[in-house]
């Protein structure tokens, strides 16, 4: 079989973890999988996860049970998972608890029904190394709280998201981000991400609907 049969016969399988946080007990079991399978690639995404390239299809219900999982993200559209920084905790420069934040997120959001594929990006500070504000849904720590940014894209047709609030605590964060993307999915086109969403939506319309008080 050539290089190029044998890449179009590969399958990948993307077992996590949870924004890039791994314990030992995890990296032993996939490379214990790793090696009894054969798998040729290992490869850290932009994501924060783990994908495990070049086994055949056949061998994918094998490797989620071995390693402990039912399967991959089912639905086709959505949030599949939330990035974050270390933050104040592991990092010198962290203003605000990206992971902490990432662990509140996550059951708020990640069941929500949306119209395309959703990122989420938590940065501890300013200097926004989880890329937020090219994230659909971006949040950076600042000394006075969280700022959210909403309707950022890094791919093809970049756009840098709009401020949408400024100065919040987490309980604050996390319910604008489920307003503002159960906003967007009751208003977008099937498959339209957030950044073309909002280039064709009045701003100020957007922050009348999603900011309370």
């Amino acid at each position: 079989m050539t290089a190029e049969n044998e890449r179009f016969k590969s399958y990948n399988v993307v077992p996590g973890p949870k924004m890039g946080v791994v314990t030992p007990e995890f990296l032993e079991t996939i490379a214990a999988v790793a090696r009894k399978h054969g798998i040729p690639m290992l490869k850290i995404t932009e994501a924060q996860r783990l994908a495990m390239l070049g086994h055949d299809p056949e061998q994918v219900a094998q490797i989620w049970q071995e390693l402990g999982q039912e399967g991959g993200p089912r639905k086709p559209v959505g949030i599949h998972y939330i990035k974050a920084c270390p933050g104040e905790r592991w990092c010198k420069y962290g203003r605000r608890d990206s992971l902490g934040l990432g662990e509140k997120m996550g059951p708020a959001l990640l069941s929500l029904p949306l119209p395309a594929k959703t990122k989420v990006g938590i940065s501890g500070c300013p200097m926004n190394c989880c890329e937020s504000f090219v994230r659909d849904l971006g949040v950076f720590g600042k000394k006075n709280g969280w700022t959210l940014v909403f309707g950022g894209n890094g791919g093809g047709l970049p756009r840098i998201g709009n401020i949408i609030a400024e100065n919040l605590n987490d309980e604050e964060v996390i319910s604008l981000a489920e307003r503002c993307l159960r906003y967007y999915g009751a208003n977008a086109r099937k498959l339209e991400r957030t950044a073309r969403f909002m280039e064709r939506t009045d701003l100020e319309k957007f922050k009348a609907a999603v900011l309370v008080g």
